[in-house]
């Protein structure tokens, strides 16, 4: 979604549903999924857990909108 200036505020993601799809991936990134956490994630991919996904929004760009500024890091509590 964008505001109009333009900008990115809002932002999503659909998460792999695929338990052996899951599994190549950590595995081609060097992970373990044996005897790591992951496979408490996987395991419940395998038995059936529901397609999901999530979505965020960014409250400084929102903060940025509605204030009329045009640079993020007038407003931000934490400047870079």
């Amino acid at each position: 979604m964008h505001s109009p200036l333009r900008e990115d505020i809002l932002s999503g993601a659909q998460r792999f549903h695929n338990p052996v799809r899951l599994e190549e991936h950590a595995l081609s990134h060097g992970i373990d999924v044996k005897t790591t956490s992951i496979s408490t994630y996987i395991d419940a991919m395998r038995h059936g857990s529901p397609m999901h996904g999530g979505f965020g929004v960014g409250l400084e760009r929102v903060m940025m909108l509605y204030c009329g500024l045009n640079k993020s890091r007038i407003k931000t509590l934490y400047p870079c």
